[in-house]
């Protein structure tokens, strides 16, 4: 698995040696950094969808609470980051889970699941933040794909709390449905 990890890192991480890939990747990953893309995204559908306010703040504390405890798996596992030149600084040298890679999909899930429209943008642009770090050389995909999975199960385990009238939406109770 892990010569597998280092292959895919190598291949992705090649990409940015297009200037315009390497500032895109760098641009999402300083936008993610400490999950304030997606906390920045939070606070905007609260401040401007008034019917669901409560609803997307406490998505946000959930995308907050999902970054937070990445961090703290972090520090129990403590795999150092891959050996490449990265294109970006870190705020940590331990590498397992991606924090960015877990804000970004507990947003994608928690914000998916209040708005259709949500379901529709978000999910693209969590997928872009993902990929981003492996381009600038700062994970591994397996940091990124568990990043992901932590940020999606928290997201899941607390859409009673977040959604509207305690159930998820038909955004997220019919996966392919029709999200209108």
């Amino acid at each position: 698995m892990h010569d597998l990890d280092r292959r895919l890192l190598a291949a992705l991480r090649d990409c940015g040696s297009d200037r315009r890939v390497a500032a895109a990747a760098r641009a999402l990953s300083f936008a993610g950094e400490h999950g304030a893309l997606w906390l920045a995204a939070g606070l905007t559908g609260a401040a401007l969808d008034r019917e669901r306010r409560a609803a997307w703040l406490r998505a946000t504390a959930l995308t907050a609470a999902a970054h937070l405890t990445s961090m703290g798996v972090k520090r129990v596992v403590r795999r150092p980051r891959p050996d490449a030149e990265p294109l970006v600084r870190t705020a940590g040298r331990h590498s397992f889970p991606s924090s960015h890679a877990t804000s970004a999909a507990a947003a994608a899930v928690a914000y998916g699941a209040l708005r259709p429209a949500g379901a529709r943008l978000v999910p693209p642009l969590a997928a872009a933040m993902c990929v981003s770090r492996l381009v600038v050389g700062v994970h591994y995909p397996s940091d990124v794909a568990a990043g992901a999975a932590l940020g999606a199960l928290a997201a899941r385990v607390g859409a009673a709390w977040t959604t509207p009238g305690g159930r998820p939406s038909a955004a997220v109770a019919v996966p392919g449905g029709d999200r209108g």
